[in-house]
């Protein structure tokens, strides 16, 4: 296993949930946030050592993208972005990740939905489009985006790598959580966008792209879709975390209004923490199992099937419906006084509420997906898997 160092540290995370309105009221990270997350190493994890990353084993990105979320989970979204966006850039043409990595640090934005058009020229194409949820642009110093590119009668979709004076922001990150996160809209007009700069849909999907096929870890075989879920899914299960401690801390002081009695004496308040608990015990042997056979397949030079990929966008959204349901049941138990927008109890709901309307959340979706694909039936060959 790779060793790796990242100072993710009880006292960040502290200083996370100090600047966590300030982050809301900035609808971006605060500037001392960004410097806290390149100093920790965090964003560095998953980067090439040919270009000065720590090049971890891609499940060494879950845990602090977790525990960050003990203190803002819009941070921690924003944070495990950037971290996967590097690994994204290690994906593409080795020209693509020398003219990326010279940004230090790399810091992208990546709205994938191919919204785009790229028209095929010499050497390249010209790309037009504009695309939403753009987690980071705001300090992001290059964007990757989806498109369709090529001939109309020959198209395929493809990710594009576009430097930030590339691109305009379109200020419209007006939400009632996942604040933080900055995830503007992107309009690109015309630019050109040479051919290393690109990497086809199909090759991410499958774990085939220029930078698997450079590189001997299995790290950079992952397939893109469990990557993105099971990292996406940690801030949610971070948050809800945080909610149980919280929880578990103020049982032990509240006093029920009109009666007088305690709260942890009461058999309910006890059975919904007990609950809280084995839910949350559940999602992590999940993540473990999930994470743990992709790795055995790629540790076999074998490729990930799509029923797995399928199982693992349905365990990642299965750990999102989760936790929001633990925040939920607790918060039900935690009175009036937990929607004082001072309490982390009602941002962390919040959040996590946005944060489930993720595409690669969708349950229904999930759900067929992985029940389809485990009886053998076809599904779409542009399904998200």
């Amino acid at each position: 296993m790779t060793t790796f160092t990242v100072g993710i540290t009880e006292a960040l995370i502290e200083r996370l949930a100090d600047r966590a309105q300030e982050a809301e009221d900035l609808r971006r990270l605060p500037a001392a946030t960004v410097a806290d997350l390149t100093e920790s190493g965090f964003t560095e994890l998953l980067k090439p050592a040919r270009y000065g990353g720590q090049q971890a084993d891609f499940t060494a990105i879950l845990n602090p993208a977790r525990r960050m979320a003990h203190g803002c989970a819009s941070t921690a979204w924003t944070a495990a972005f950037y971290t996967l966006h590097t690994w994204m850039l290690a994906l593409f043409d080795d020209q693509a990740q020398s003219e990326g990595f010279a940004s230090r640090p790399f810091l992208a934005s990546a709205p994938l939905a191919p919204t785009g058009r790229g028209i095929t020229v010499q050497g390249g194409i010209r790309l037009t489009g504009r695309w939403s949820w753009a987690t980071g642009v705001m300090d992001g110093n290059w964007a990757i985006v989806g498109a369709v590119c090529g001939p109309d009668d020959a198209i395929y979709p493809a990710l594009a790598l576009v430097p930030a004076e590339d691109i305009g922001i379109v200020d419209v990150w007006q939400t009632d959580g996942m604040r933080a996160t900055g995830s503007n809209d992107i309009v690109i007009e015309d630019v050109f966008v040479p051919a290393h700069r690109l990497v086809k849909v199909s090759d991410i999907y499958a774990g085939t792209t220029p930078g698997a096929q450079l590189y001997g870890a299995a790290c950079y075989r992952w397939p893109m879709v469990p990557a993105l879920a099971l990292v996406a899914a940690m801030p949610a299960l971070g948050a809800a975390e945080q909610v149980e401690r919280i929880f578990t801390e103020r049982l032990s002081e509240r006093v029920l209004a009109y009666e007088g009695s305690k709260q942890k004496d009461k058999p309910a308040a006890q059975a919904r923490l007990g609950e809280a608990r084995v839910r949350l015990r559940a999602l992590h042997g999940l993540l473990a199992d999930t994470t743990g056979r992709i790795e055995e397949l790629l540790a076999a030079g074998s490729r990930v099937p799509r029923p797995v990929r399928a199982d693992a966008r349905l365990a990642a959204a299965h750990i999102v419906r989760e936790s929001r349901a633990v925040i939920g049941i607790l918060l039900e138990a935690s009175g009036a006084s937990a929607h004082f927008l001072s309490s982390p109890l009602q941002r962390a709901k919040r959040d996590v509420d946005v944060m489930s309307g993720h595409v690669v959340f969708d349950y229904d979706v999930s759900r067929e997906l992985a029940g389809a694909l485990a009886i053998g039936l076809k599904v779409s060959p542009i399904a998200m898997l």
